[in-house]
């Protein structure tokens, strides 16, 4: 037997007599014997045709399944979710090296090859001289490769023609006549103009030029405003950084440990350079944005009224407000629009009232404003109030004043239109004049606040230290008068959850809290500060929490369910010889406290835990909150009743 096999073939033939070149050609007459392994199993056809999945994965069978690792940001020891299913099978260092780095060098030194690179390097030449060319590995220039070219593309665009308006309209020769008098009249102006000042006529087109670039630059920031105004709050985020996470995070730790205690965290300082002359006299959260503040800015020097302003602040941007307002005249009170967020209404020490609108007010004009024309009060406007809108849509607010007059205030479409509400006077007291002449004394109202339930009925403050029930269907009479202070009151607030309770604060260094159905038997309970009590306000989460300050720097907060006869916090914000304190509010959304005082400035603090423990309990509604308020009414009223 012969066995051959044909060049270019790997089978093996056997009685095969021809030579074959390739094997796919005459393989019929070739015999192929198969060979196979001794150790091969021997399987049925049934089991040769059973097939066998086997699925592939990518994770790794020899990774642990359940890695813990230590977690030094929350120092607790936590399970790791993601495994690395990476199996390294093989790993080489390079060890190449560059022939003209100094390591290079030294290598090819040490091993003697440097002759056969010179040699290859000047091996060029032997296409030359016939011989073949030697590839020339070193010399990377005679290398080449071909890059991919993207195609050209054209892009098209579709633009909104810009709107085009007829504009018609009749001339007539008088109109013609009339528009070339005005001409002539502007031409001797200007010409006058130009003989009386003849150095300024060569710096008018510098001027003209500086103008424009002026507008130019303008319209520039306008367009990113937007952007400037966030990278800002940014970077007021970063360098308030620490405060930021107090805002948020800090829960004071020694409330655990003293019961009926509390303090106050000082957070963000709120200045505005060109406001330290000023005092601020009004404070008002916006209803939409919980971190927007109204400020407005005045003096209690009426002898030097110095203007005043209006500025918006926010907690995000607490290095410079984000709206200024200037006026002619001292601001003494505002109030912002629950539903319409943007109207802001504002009394002057002028006796002026004006309403600004943030939508559309871009310079200092506000959108409403009151003249002696159009009618106003001939006294400082002590506080102002939005009401709910009129039978006809109108927005309208109230005012008080100095002079004794009360006056509602519509918005109508051009004009501001008031009314007169009720004119206080002084009862049981009259004045005598020269001539025997008896006339009635009018009071000075200085604060008022209406009911939540009753939207008629409102409370009345005074310079003389009393309190007039009033409605709006009764001009000329009050429903009850209680004599509640020796001084002035500075202050008057209702409960924003109980519809009887208010609160009132005056000069005579004492808070007092009433009871507007029961003003003849006095008020419910009564606190000494022993300084005159400059602003108090309730608390928007509780019904029997308030807090107050007073002109020497101390504000102090009071939660009655706890305790009825002390603070739960007094603290000094400010050395009586820096200044006084002027107003507080609280945010009614973040157990956040601002205070202010007569230099223009805002301190915000963040109430500790104690001071706020109503958030936290379970199952705290309104209802709950005035269930306490009940029971303390009926707790101090019950004895008096009694004795009555």
């Amino acid at each position: 037997m012969e066995t051959k096999r044909s060049p270019g073939c790997n089978q093996r033939y056997i009685n095969c007599t021809q030579s074959h070149l390739y094997c796919d050609r005459i393989q019929f007459d070739c015999v192929q014997v198969l060979t196979k392994p001794p150790d091969q199993l021997v399987l049925t056809e049934q089991e040769l045709k059973e097939e066998h999945t086997r699925m592939l994965t990518a994770n790794n069978p020899r990774a642990p399944s359940n890695p813990i690792r230590f977690n030094f940001k929350e120092s607790t020891y936590k399970a790791i979710t993601q495994v690395d299913n990476v199996a390294v099978l093989f790993q080489m260092d390079t060890n190449l090296l560059h022939k003209e780095s100094e390591e290079g060098r030294r290598q090819v030194e040490k091993d003697g090859t440097a002759d056969d690179v010179t040699s290859a390097e000047s091996g060029e030449g032997g296409a030359a001289d016939g011989g073949p060319k030697i590839q020339n590995q070193f010399n990377y220039s005679e290398r080449a490769a071909q890059t991919l070219n993207h195609p050209p593309r054209d892009r098209e665009t579709m633009t909104d023609p810009p709107p085009r308006l007829n504009f018609n309209g009749s001339v007539s020769q008088w109109e013609i006549h009339d528009a070339y008098v005005e001409d002539i009249k502007r031409q001797q102006l200007s010409k006058e103009k130009a003989k009386t000042t003849k150095f300024q006529v060569k710096d008018e087109p510098k001027k003209k030029g500086l103008s424009t670039m002026d507008e130019i630059e303008s319209d520039e920031l306008q367009k990113v405003s937007g952007g400037l105004s966030i990278l800002e709050r940014m970077v007021n985020q970063n360098t308030y950084d620490e405060i930021s996470q107090d805002f948020k995070y800090w829960e004071d730790a020694a409330d655990e440990f003293r019961s009926g205690q509390g303090s106050l965290l000082p957070l963000w300082k709120l200045s505005y350079e060109k406001a330290r002359k000023y005092s601020v006299t009004s404070l008002k959260w916006n209803s939409k944005y919980k971190d927007f503040m109204a400020v407005g800015y005045g003096s209690h020097s009426f002898m030097n009224d110095k203007g005043g302003l209006l500025c918006f602040y926010t907690l995000k941007n607490p290095s410079f407000p984000e709206f200024i307002f200037s006026a002619n005249s001292g601001i003494s009170s505002l109030d912002s629009n629950t539903d319409d967020f943007n109207l802001v209404a504002v009394g002057f020490y002028s006796g002026n009232v004006a309403v600004y609108d943030l939508a559309q007010s871009k310079e200092d004009n506000p959108v409403y404003t009151s003249t002696a024309l159009t009618g106003k009060h001939s006294d400082p406007v002590w506080q102002v109030a939005w009401q709910k809108p009129d039978p006809d849509g109108f927005l309208n607010f109230y005012s008080i004043s100095s002079d004794g007059v009360m006056k509602s205030w519509t918005l109508m479409k051009n004009e501001l239109q008031h009314a007169e509400v009720i004119q206080l006077r002084v009862e049981g007291q009259s004045l005598v004049g020269p001539s025997g002449v008896e006339s009635e004394l009018l009071g000075c109202g200085t604060c008022f606040d209406f009911s939540l339930k009753l939207d008629y009925i409102f409370l009345v403050g005074t310079e003389e230290g009393r309190i007039h029930k009033c409605s709006k269907t009764y001009i000329n009479q009050y429903l009850d008068t209680a004599q509640a202070h020796n001084m002035t009151i500075y202050s008057l607030k209702m409960n924003p959850i109980h519809p009887s309770v208010f609160l009132t604060c005056s000069a005579d260094w004492t808070v007092k809290v009433w009871n507007h159905a029961e003003l003849e038997v006095g008020p419910l309970f009564t606190f000494d500060l022993n300084s005159p009590v400059a602003d108090a306000c309730w608390a928007p989460y509780a019904s029997t929490v308030f807090a107050a300050c007073t002109i020497d720097g101390f504000v102090y907060v009071y939660d009655l369910n706890i305790n009825k006869y002390a603070p739960l916090c007094k603290q000094q914000i400010l050395q009586s010889k820096k200044g006084k304190l002027t107003r507080l509010v609280f945010n009614p959304h973040f157990p956040v406290l601002i205070v202010s005082d007569d230099r223009g400035t805002l301190y915000s603090f963040k109430l500790s835990p104690n001071l706020r423990k109503v958030e936290v309990e379970k199952g705290s509604s309104d209802e709950t909150e005035m269930a306490k308020m009940d029971k303390l009414i009926s707790f101090v009223l019950e004895p008096l009743l009694v004795k009555q």
